[in-house]
């Protein structure tokens, strides 16, 4: 890969990890249903009038902008509210790759390799150190209540990873655009139930342009061009070429936590997401190691 499109992957990795800040600047304006939902609301419009809808059953877009809308960032956006530091959100989250591998051989009837079994317990030992604390000192970043909603708002990514999987080859920018008017319906009803038709007017009303800024930000940075440059790189070059600088997610993350939100990193959460990272790192090269 020539070093200009190796930035290009960087710049997108390091938007995604960053964002995990900018979500927690969202969140003090917003609701967490409504700012999820403002972010599919842009996704959608206008994107539905300039891309055609991919070739994928109405079914399919369905499912997938329920689970990615009210599942993944809905429940990610709760959480983040109260019971989960942005880090280490951005640390647990990554559990998606283990959950996606999973659902697919499922699916398909395959095993797990040795390499992915042992990559799958170093990156558990991680997750399980990040439960401990939040039972114990480290409750002030993380509670079982926000250890389970991400993960949860990670098998919802999972499910709808199937979901696009199965959709087979399209218009990635596309597909989320006509997937996302589905986001819209459960997102509502959960921000009218967690705040009354009251407070979803007065957080409009009031938002400054720093609430407004993030809501803008999910659509144009995280979006359009995160998912837009990614498939355009992964369009060119192996899938084992591109992934592996994900990784960096949780870094960026962790790292603008700390430095913008004053987010602390004691000894058990670089410990917890060096072996989540390393768990991640090995299962990316038995992507690569033939099957014999």
């Amino acid at each position: 890969m020539p070093l200009h499109h190796l930035l290009l992957a960087l710049a997108v990795v390091f938007v995604w990890g960053t964002n995990f800040v900018v979500i927690k600047w969202g969140l003090a304006e917003f609701p967490p249903f409504l700012l999820a939902g403002l972010r599919f609301l842009f996704t959608a419009v206008p994107l539905v009038f300039i891309f055609p809808r991919p070739a994928v059953p109405w079914r399919r877009l369905a499912a997938f902008g329920a689970l990615l809308g009210a599942g993944q960032f809905g429940l990610l956006f709760l959480a983040m509210q109260h019971d989960i530091s942005p880090g280490l959100a951005s640390l647990v989250i990554q559990s998606q790759v283990f959950m996606t591998i999973a659902m697919a051989l499922g699916s398909s009837g395959e095993r797990l390799r040795g390499l992915q079994v042992g990559a799958m317990a170093v990156a558990v030992a991680g997750v399980a150190i990040i439960g401990w604390h939040s039972v114990g000192a480290g409750r002030s970043s993380v509670t079982p209540l926000g250890l389970a909603m991400v993960l949860a708002a990670a098998a919802s990514w999972s499910g709808a990873n199937m979901i696009a999987r199965a959709a087979g080859r399209v218009n990635v920018i596309a597909f989320l655009a006509w997937s996302s008017p589905f986001s819209l319906p459960p997102l509502l009803a959960l921000a009218l139930w967690q705040s009354g038709p009251a407070g979803l007017a007065q957080a409009l009303a009031h938002a400054s342009w720093v609430g407004w800024s993030a809501v803008a930000w999910q659509t144009v940075g995280n979006t359009l061009f995160g998912y837009g440059a990614w498939n355009w790189l992964l369009a060119r070059y192996p899938a084992a070429t591109v992934t592996p600088t994900a990784l960096l997610v949780p870094v960026f993350g962790m790292g603008a936590s700390a430095w913008l939100l004053g987010e602390a990193l004691p000894g058990w959460k670089l410990l917890a997401a060096a072996l989540v990272m390393a768990g991640l790192a090995l299962n990316t090269l038995a992507s690569r190691v033939p099957r014999r």
